[in-house]
């Protein structure tokens, strides 16, 4: 059997994860942004915050009567399951400290590319994920305004595809960010089913600029 290559498709370990590098010779590059930086994080503080505050009062108070009636002492080897126990049971507490932590880390590594063939999407903490989506296979791409995105003027975008669903988070200006997206979308597939050059002469299609 022979030798399994890992660098048989161009892979490299050190290879810089760089999404640019992603885009292929006779790929044009529409579009790239990443999520703003100050919504993001905002976003990741508050996404969780009621929930986990509520969450640790709770268990709190339970540990707080526990240490005051020296309960711990009375149990003996019998506290450490105690102990055990909250550690675990403060679970959602434990993630939505470790969402705020590594935001800013996070953000690095987001990338987004619109090119004329399809959606890049790089993101990860330690490892890199790449994702891509076929403008072909998007179905529906709709937009959300929080009231956190509303006062840093920027919006989710969720693209709903025919194998896979992402949404990118945080885009600045994103209402002109979904229109373009929208138009790309709608020309990819309109000259995927109705060639420019298939067209009759009295229908004047879109006129895309998108041509496979």
């Amino acid at each position: 059997m022979a030798k399994f290559d890992e660098k048989y498709f161009g892979g490299s370990d050190d290879q810089p994860y760089d999404i640019s590098s992603l885009v292929g010779a006779d790929e044009e590059i529409v579009w790239q942004g990443k999520p703003n930086k100050k919504a993001f994080v905002l976003n990741n503080v508050l996404k969780m915050l009621p929930f986990a505050l509520i969450w640790l009062c709770f268990d709190g108070f339970f540990i707080y009567m526990m240490l005051a009636n020296n309960i711990f002492a009375e149990l003996g080897g019998f506290a450490i399951l105690i102990v055990v126990f909250f550690a675990i049971h403060l679970i959602p507490v434990w993630i939505w400290i470790h969402n705020i932590v590594t935001a800013s880390a996070r953000h690095k590594n987001i990338d987004y590319v619109f090119t004329n063939k399809r959606i890049i999407i790089k993101s990860g903490l330690v490892g890199i994920d790449i994702n891509n989506i076929y403008y072909t296979e998007i179905s529906n791409v709709n937009l959300r305004v929080g009231i956190v995105d509303k006062m840093c003027g920027v919006g989710d975008i969720y693209i709903k595809a025919t194998s896979s669903a992402q949404v990118l988070w945080d885009i600045d200006s994103p209402y002109a960010v979904v229109n373009n997206l929208q138009k790309i979308v709608n020309d990819i597939k309109t000259d995927v089913h109705f060639p420019n050059d298939l067209r009759p002469q009295d229908n004047h299609g879109f006129n895309t600029k998108y041509k496979g």
